[in-house]
């Protein structure tokens, strides 16, 4: 393991961001911590938002588009959380330790792996590694005062010229942390831990078998942002692969990977004090899937295909038990046992026009099939809409070209889109599913249309040896756009809800998004950078739409020496003026903090130890962001060290 500092790559030609998360180097770049959860790397991203419900399992939104929108993928596989509350997106069932990188995809050029309307992000498992180094170990230990976090790490590796075996396992314990003043936000505890096996073998110069197996974790996550908790998230994530590597036939890479993964979500409400009705929600989610990756060259011009495919099974379900013993227990699905089918198949070209011009083009067509497999589910379903059947199939579409000119001190592209994205599982034939954030009941809606989305993006750099000045901006018109509204005539299942949203389509939406980032260099050691951001986002209806992040800024003072770095940042958001009341938003107020960290290596031969240390929020400020859950406060000041010992 021994991650460091977070590396971001942008790809002009695709509108693209990598982070690099394994890099074993003192270098930094907006990242403190070795030892940094995924949502921490994620989150330093332009595009990428967290959306907090607690210390534990952020959701990632892009554009401003939550994870319905999104397609998110582990190394290309489809994978689909258990919760109905969002409570274990699957940036959740990862760590660190297992991940080589993320490649993040904005709107259709996330399309890779899968359709999408906001973007794509795929978390890439490390690539092969025959490099004949024999035994490698490195041990991780972090510690943090806020919330005595405790994070420790073992990773093991050993690899010959033709086969290569490596283990790791990490694992992380918080108590509950304090929020600005010393506030203690009860129910931000957790505990999780993760291990994970990769092994290759190579056939040939020009073969290789792989297998991959991650298991996930977590006991006692509390979330303060919410009116229940979770005793337990796990989850189990195989594969097995073939790949194929040859310059010299037409077929340059060809990887073709089957897998499997489970998960199992229980929420529970044991250990809170006082609540009108005790329940148990657990849920499962079962994917099989495959898909066969090809690429080629022709001259100048790259051509990639893919061809996927997975079966899902989501299931969850209510049980409540009343206080009064009197009373029957009280039991009903709220996902009742979802199946969905999905085969599609990807297509991109990259042409070369010249030796500053690039053409991008890609295509993804798609079959999407739903079924429900419970009868339960599907009459109670047919109480609200008595015309639908058991099953709803889909055909879904994307397209995506962009342009790029590029010269030695500057480059700009634009692109423009189209696509479409089936609703989410909660969105088709969610049962009564409770949303804390504006205090309603939600209900789904089979008969909704494919969600659609026309795109234009522009992005622009300028650079010397010295200066860099960049911008890019993305513009979504999404039509049919699914979000919840009110029916009067219906009443909540749960006790004290304002009432209930049932999932349907207003006509469209807008939302826009603008970033310039700036860096200078005043020597090889001393840097500056910083980063401005608005966002704005619409409906047809005239209602601001929920979780559109204000102004946003950052700015920060580098210095890099060759075994020691240090830093500074400011960074916060502007007045959430344009927030939606109409769909349980208030207004959040600005904020700004201030950080502080260190960073050395040492070199022992020919192993090295590297420290990071530093402050979060030192000035101790009690804030809270418009993606924090119900306003819940983000950590106060928190004082943090991280040690990695690398043997060679």
């Amino acid at each position: 393991m021994a991650q460091e500092n977070l590396v971001i790559k942008r790809d002009t030609t695709e509108l693209e961001e990598v982070i690099i998360i394994r890099k074993r180097k003192l270098s930094n770049y907006r990242q403190e911590k070795t030892l940094s959860s995924i949502d921490d790397y994620l989150e330093k991203s332009n595009k990428v938002t967290m959306i907090k419900r607690g210390n534990y399992a952020w959701e990632p939104s892009i554009n401003n588009m939550n994870s319905d929108r999104l397609n998110v993928t582990i190394d290309g596989m489809q994978i689909f959380g258990a919760c109905t509350d969002k409570m274990d997106p699957i940036t959740s069932y990862v760590d660190v330790s297992n991940l080589d990188k993320v490649s993040i995809g904005s709107g259709q050029t996330g399309t890779e792996n899968g359709h999408c309307v906001g973007g794509g992000i795929d978390l890439k498992l490390p690539t092969s590694k025959y490099n004949e180094s024999g035994l490698k170990t490195s041990l991780d230990l972090g510690y943090e005062t806020n919330g005595n976090y405790r994070t420790g790490g073992l990773d093991i590796e050993y690899s010959s010229n033709r086969f290569y075996i490596n283990t790791d396992g990490i694992f992380r314990k918080s108590n509950n942390y304090n929020a600005g003043n010393n506030q203690e936000i009860i129910y931000s505890q957790f505990q999780k831990y993760n291990i994970s096996l990769q092994t290759g073998f190579k056939l040939n110069k020009n073969q290789s078998i792989h297998a991959n197996i991650i298991y996930d974790k977590a006991t006692n996550v509390g979330y303060p942002a919410l009116p229940m908790d979770v005793s337990l998230a796990e989850a189990l994530i195989t594969s097995v692969s073939h790949n194929y590597n040859n310059d010299s036939t037409f077929i340059k890479t060809l990887k073709t990977k089957l897998y499997f993964n489970t998960i199992t979500h229980i929420m529970d409400d044991s250990k809170r004090p006082d609540v009108p009705i005790r329940m148990d929600m657990p849920g499962w989610s079962d994917t099989y899937g495959f898909y066969s990756k090809a690429t080629t060259r022709i001259n100048k011009h790259k051509f990639a295909l893919n061809l996927n495919g997975f079966y899902n099974r989501s299931l969850a379900e209510m049980t409540m038990y009343p206080n009064d013993s009197n009373q029957p227990d009280m039991f009903m699905y709220t996902w009742p046992d979802i199946r969905t089918l999905y085969t599609g198949v990807f297509a991109k070209a990259v042409f070369s026009l010249s030796d500053t011009e690039t053409l991008s083009t890609s295509v993804r067509f798609g079959y999407h099939n739903n079924t429900i497999a419970k009868l339960v589910g599907l009459e109670s379903l047919q109480i609200f809409y008595p015309e639908i059947t058991d099953s709803k199939s889909r055909f879904l579409t994307s397209i995506a070209s962009d342009y790029t000119f590029k010269k030695k001190t500057y480059d700009v592209s634009f692109g423009l889109g189209y696509g479409e994205r089936a609703p989410s599982v909660s969105e088709g034939y969610g049962f009564f599913l409770f949303n804390s954030f504006d205090n309603y009941d939600y209900i789904g809606n089979p008969t909704l249309k494919n969600e659609k989305v026309i795109e234009a993006n522009i992005k622009t750099n300028f650079h010397t040896d010295t200066f860099h000045i960049g911008m890019e901006a993305s513009y979504f018109h999404i039509m049919d756009y699914i979000i919840g509204d009110i029916d009067a005539s219906l009443s909540p299942m749960t006790i004290g809800a304002n009432g209930v949203r049932i999932y349907k389509a207003i006509s469209n939406a807008t939302i826009f998004d603008v970033y310039l980032n700036s860096s200078y260099k005043f020597s090889k050691s001393l840097s500056i950078n910083g980063t401005l951001g608005y966002n704005y986002g619409k409906g047809s209806n005239d209602e601001n739409l929920p979780l559109i992040k204000p102004i946003s800024y950052l700015a920060e003072v580098n210095y890099n020496a060759k075994n020691f770095n240090a830093a500074i940042q400011f960074e916060g958001n502007g007045n959430q003026s344009h927030y939606s009341s109409f769909y349980g938003e208030d207004e959040t107020p600005a904020y700004g903090i201030l950080n502080f960290n260190l960073g050395h290596i040492l070199y022992l031969k020919s192993n090295r130890l590297i420290f990071k240390y530093g402050i979060d929020n030192i000035l101790d400020a009690n804030y809270s962001t418009y993606a924090d859950w119900n306003n819940i406060s983000r950590q106060g000041r928190n004082f943090y060290a991280n040690a990695s010992f690398v043997i060679f």
